[in-house]
């Protein structure tokens, strides 16, 4: 009985040396490896244009869809905020050509990205908190720091693996309708979004529903792409159209891929893996936090 209680006393010892290097050395480490991955992240969505400082560069992307030629374009994103748009469309109907692009004087701020690098920087800030020279009291304070950190990671990667889902009249009275010269004609709705890697571009184009139609009218709801057969109520979209019910006739979507928004998706994956990790790796040990401070 005594040599049983022995070898358990040194395995417990042994246990909490392990317990002691795990808060002292390797959770600095992992913190520090942390921050270098998140700062890369970071710089993925500052793209300066020289050094640190100045403004972002402008980078041309070309829109394309393996499933239509309707929408041809080139978007210049600048940062977290579309610079100019050049697009064009070829009507369905009679294949009449039309051409808008961004007034010089206007830029489009994509929400979706300017709040993943918020985001960003909120984890690298709880990182920073806990210098090389901070010592962890218990795993309890790990634990709590991983999760701060990852709800932060998390955030910033559902920004731009979910879109926001828009009404029909929320799209209609955006500001990005009026950000086009020449202004868009009044049965063409446009929206601008991030889907993971991907900026996207959507046209819908608008027809009015006959006072004799048999459809039965329901306005539809919110939705990050809407379908042709979509309806809108004219007292909440353009009043150009008086009274008269609203559909979408011909849906229209490009999109073209935004390599560095790969970059950051990949860097929140691998830091929230490493996060977990961490957290596993302390709850080994739970069962010495609530009375086993070092």
């Amino acid at each position: 009985m005594a040599t049983v209680m022995a070898a358990t006393a040194a395995e417990r010892a042994v246990l909490e040396e392990e317990f002691r290097w795990l808060l002292h050395d390797e959770v600095h480490a992992v913190l520090k490896q942390l921050q270098d991955i998140l700062k890369e992240a970071s710089l993925r969505f500052t793209l300066p244009g020289s050094g640190t400082e100045g403004p972002a560069k402008q980078e041309n992307f070309i829109l394309g869809s393996c499933g239509t030629d309707q929408v041809k374009g080139v978007l210049t994103l600048q940062g977290d905020a579309l610079s100019q748009a050049d697009v064009n469309l070829k009507m369905p109907r009679n294949n009449q050509l039309l051409h808008f692009a961004f007034r010089e004087d206007k830029q489009w701020k994509l929400q979706q990205i300017q709040d993943a690098r918020n985001h960003v920087s909120q984890a690298i800030y709880l990182l920073t908190s806990r210098d090389q020279s901070y010592q962890f009291k218990t795993g309890a304070e790990v634990l709590k720091l991983m999760d701060a950190v990852m709800l932060q990671l998390t955030r910033a990667r559902n920004r731009l693996t979910t879109p926001a889902t828009l009404t029909l009249p929320e799209i209609a009275a955006s500001g990005l309708t009026r950000m086009f010269a020449p202004a868009l004609p009044s049965d063409l709705l446009v929206n601008v979004y991030i889907n993971l890697n991907k900026l996207c571009l959507t046209v819908y184009q608008l027809h009015a529903l006959q006072p004799n139609s048999t459809k039965n009218f329901r306005p539809a709801g919110g939705a990050v792409l809407h379908s042709p057969g979509a309806m809108l109520d004219p007292l909440t979209a353009h009043s150009e159209w008086g009274s008269q019910r609203l559909e979408v006739s011909h849906v229209h979507k490009v999109e073209c891929v935004i390599p560095w928004l790969n970059d950051a998706l990949v860097y929140f994956t691998v830091s929230l893996q490493l996060c977990q990790q961490l957290k596993d790796k302390i709850s080994v040990f739970s069962s010495y936090w609530s009375y086993r401070p070092f």
